[in-house]
């Protein structure tokens, strides 16, 4: 395989689209059939309210060097979700700023997702590019290490391939194989139409959250003292 793949297949655009309306990231985790997609729980919105849908542009770095990033930059396309990793190394801010930033906004990509740290966060925000990573800080990165492009990737303990579904909220981010795309968003819509009836419910007062589990404490058999 090529260190840089220029040619894979994507997601396609109506399937983007239509994740892109889901609610949250949890919905979606918990329709994929193990469960699996959540990236670690370090990897955080850089700030809240944070949210992107797109498909995975993968980018494997060097710890402490970015210059595999710059190239996958100038490759983003519309609608592209870059994730990068860093050699586990967060200790190095200028892996991303506002000049990437820019260049990500020029070529309408969707956001970044990096295993790593990040820097000119005020003016990342004000751009309005959603990003998720480890940590912010200052400090300095080289530009002369190899690595690889949209090549699989382990981020967040989870392996993606490029062209994948991704998927980023306030809460974290998840990634659905290309080839469970269309069977994931089928359950996740579905999960997402009932707890809007039991949303209904519990604002009405007709129920409340025990009573989807009351069989399940039941059988636990506890000695309750009584009312």
């Amino acid at each position: 395989m090529f260190d840089v793949v220029k040619k894979y297949t994507r997601v396609q655009e109506k399937i983007i689209q239509a994740y892109a309306d889901v609610e949250e990231s949890a919905s979606i985790n918990e329709a994929l059939p193990l469960k699996n997609g959540a990236l670690h729980s370090s990897i955080k919105p850089l700030w809240p309210g944070t949210k992107l849908c797109g498909a995975a542009l993968t980018v494997e770095c060097a710890a402490g060097d970015n210059l595999m990033l710059h190239k996958a930059i100038s490759m983003a396309k519309p609608g592209d979700v870059l994730l990068v990793t860093n050699g586990q190394y967060n200790e190095a801010g200028g892996m991303f700023g506002e000049m990437m930033a820019l260049s990500m906004k020029a070529r309408g990509a969707a956001g970044l997702i990096i295993e790593g740290a990040c820097r000119d966060s005020v003016a990342i925000r004000d751009l309005g590019l959603p990003l998720f990573c480890c940590n912010v800080n200052v400090k300095p990165t080289s530009k002369s290490l190899p690595g690889k492009i949209n090549n699989p990737l382990i981020i967040g303990g989870v392996l993606v391939h490029p062209g994948d579904l991704v998927f980023g909220d306030n809460d974290g981010v998840v990634v659905v194989p290309q080839n469970l795309a269309v069977q994931v968003l089928e359950l996740v819509q579905a999960r997402e139409a009932k707890e809007a009836k039991y949303r209904n419910k519990i604002l009405s007062g007709e129920m409340i959250t025990f009573d989807m589990f009351k069989e399940k404490y039941e059988a636990l058999g506890l000695n309750e003292e009584m009312d």
